[in-house]
């Protein structure tokens, strides 16, 4: 009998490590929706240019067509492996949403949605959709950004603590900071009051336990080196530091890399930043930094004749419609498991 035993577990040996081998990373991805709007009236908004009468004539058959070309998006970036994780933003509601995980092949996949409508006049909001079989959400809250005039009429920052697996906690934030509309240097203060409030919020983390697993994520609508997340947010490239934040998508901006074109120019405004917990090969979770990459496929790009070069295939230009999923190209970052 204990002969057949121990053949049993020779024979299953290769079995098990061949599995530990093949086992997927898990894909974060975010992806700014440019103007994911419903065509119905919403009184509490200023949504009338997304009305089939409005200035863009949207229409179900427009919203059909974006949301097709999202899922097609989110199902590329994963080449079969499809994202665990997608933080998302210019969202008018839950309901498209729901039309985007529940009415296109992501419905096989099963993702879940924690999102709630924010103060932004136009009604645009962040959102964090999850594979539900890969992440149970355990809690999630709201951050308001307010401004030194009292002002909280901008997007919330979207806070999920969850697990990963049933490996090991993950604390996930979403953002949309405020914009660049009326000047760089004029709407900084603005980007600066969002930077200080996701620091406090990370910092109060930190103090509890040093070594948690923080990852941030969204469209900052600055550069991975401008002032609002060296100095605001306080991320740093210095893997030593263990409670800090680090910026993964610096080095894509030194190689001219971006995620929006403006002009003749790319600019990276979609970035990562992680705890250094998420950067130690030996914890349960973990990520490389030089995977973070942005994702350019050949689908989401047609030529720019103005400017020449390739531009992101955006749903609306100049007023005129295009058809094409975002104005943005998609970011993503690997999380692999260290068994």
């Amino acid at each position: 009998m204990k002969k057949i035993t121990g053949y049993f577990v020779i024979l299953l040996f290769p079995f098990v490590c061949l599995a530990q081998q093949t086992r997927q990373d898990d894909i974060v991805m975010f992806y700014n929706l440019e103007n994911l709007f419903d065509p119905m009236r919403d009184s509490s908004i200023n949504d009338t240019d997304f009305l089939p009468d409005g200035r863009y004539g949207w229409t179900w058959a427009k919203l059909k067509t974006k949301i097709n070309a999202i899922a097609k998006t989110i199902i590329a970036v994963g080449k079969g492996n499809a994202p665990a994780l997608i933080g998302v933003c210019e969202v008018e509601n839950r309901y498209v949403l729901k039309r985007l995980v529940e009415q296109t092949p992501l419905a096989k996949i099963g993702y879940g949605i924690v999102h709630r409508d924010s103060p932004d006049p136009r009604g645009i909001d962040v959102a964090l959709l999850y594979r539900t079989s890969h992440f149970t959400v355990l809690h999630s809250a709201w951050f308001k950004v307010c401004y030194e005039n009292g002002s909280c009429r901008t997007r919330d920052i979207l806070y999920a603590k969850g697990v990963l697996h049933g490996l090991d906690t993950l604390h996930v934030f979403v953002n949309h900071w405020p914009s660049k509309l009326g000047g760089a240097a004029r709407s900084e203060p603005r980007r600066m009051r969002a930077a200080e409030t996701l620091r406090a919020v990370t910092d109060s983390i930190f103090c509890t336990n040093p070594s948690a697993n923080i990852l941030v994520m969204g469209d900052f609508n600055d550069a991975p080196g401008s002032r609002p997340i060296v100095e605001g947010l306080q991320a740093v490239g210095d893997t030593a530091c263990l409670p800090c934040l680090h910026n993964l998508m610096l080095p894509l901006a030194l190689r001219g890399e971006g995620s929006l074109k403006y002009q003749k120019n790319w600019e990276l405004v979609d970035l990562f930043f992680v705890s250094g917990n998420l950067l130690d090969k030996n914890a349960p979770v973990y990520c490389e930094p030089a995977e973070a990459t942005i994702f350019h496929a050949a689908f989401l790009l047609y030529p720019d004749e103005k400017f020449l070069g390739n531009k992101a295939r955006r749903t609306y230009e100049g007023g005129r419609y295009k058809g094409g999923a975002s104005d943005h190209l998609p970011v993503t970052l690997p999380v692999k498991h260290a068994y």
